[in-house]
């Protein structure tokens, strides 16, 4: 990590507060979470220069901010640029379980699992796993089991894959240059180069199908869901048995039923009209 010694003088700058703050305003909490702000699709990896351009903020105290995001998992460095980390993302997780994510989607999941007769989950992403957050069983027997608060491998699952891809393109070489892509069955990709291709598909498609990749006869489709700025912050799927469907009737008879949920679901966590 680079070196964070400062000087005091360097370390100071004044900010004119606005009058209606309270004596309990933080500026150091406000100014690192402006400063987490500023990275984007556009300023995905940038200088101290550049953040203190953006914050108005001179380099030093930007560069002391930056180094505690550093320290704190939330970015990384290469001793010249910093980037956003993987971890910043259970900020995001934060912030739907505030909006009471899991109970917005529930209801909208039960009336999806009623109408097709097919379990349904909902899950976030955590460093290289997806996070289950809702789980709706359908009146079939599935194999696989998983409750609330299980993870799975996001590079053999359908919601990993369409979480996946929802990263910026650095994030996502990140993950696929960082990750152990573990061989679950013969059609599990385990080199970079498949797992890429199948990401970027099902960011162009909007959705992601996995045929038995995870589990032995386990099918799964998948959409995001977005916040309002249109950025992947989570995602819903069903999940069947290849006795009951194959890859083109998931295709043409659940996913549209999941996609007009998971609408649904963000039309009621936002509040879009």
């Amino acid at each position: 990590m680079a070196s964070q010694s400062l000087t005091d003088a360097d370390d100071e700058v004044d900010v004119e507060e606005p009058p209606e703050r309270s004596r309990d305003f933080n500026q150091s909490v406000a100014r690192g979470l402006e400063i987490i702000e500023t990275f984007g699709a556009e300023t995905s990896r940038q200088t101290v220069s550049e953040v203190a351009a953006a914050t108005g903020l001179t380099r030093a105290t930007a560069r002391r901010f930056l180094l505690t995001l550093v320290e704190l998992g939330y970015m990384t460095t290469d001793g010249r640029t910093f980037e956003l980390s993987p971890r910043v993302l259970r900020l995001g997780y934060s912030y739907l379980s505030g909006l009471g994510f899991p109970n917005v989607a529930l209801p909208h999941l039960e009336a999806l699992v009623a109408e097709v007769d097919e379990a349904s989950e909902a899950s976030i992403l955590d460093g290289h796993e997806v996070v289950y957050v809702v789980r709706v069983p359908g009146t079939r027997l599935m194999t696989i089991a998983v409750n609330v608060g299980s993870r799975m491998p996001a590079h053999a699952t359908s919601m990993g894959r369409v979480l996946l891809a929802g990263l910026p393109d650095d994030e996502l070489e990140r993950y696929l240059a960082s990750a152990k892509l573990q061989r679950f069955l013969p059609r599990t990709a385990t080199d970079p180069d498949t797992q890429r291709e199948r990401i970027l598909r099902a960011r162009a498609d909007g959705y992601a199908i996995v045929d038995q990749e995870l589990e032995e006869g386990l099918i799964a489709v998948a959409v995001p869901i977005h916040d309002r700025m249109g950025r992947v912050v989570a995602a819903v799927n069903l999940s069947t048995h290849v006795g009951r469907h194959d890859a083109e009737s998931v295709r043409r008879e659940l996913l549209p039923a999941l996609q007009r949920h998971a609408l649904l679901i963000e039309r009621d966590l936002y509040n879009v009209v």
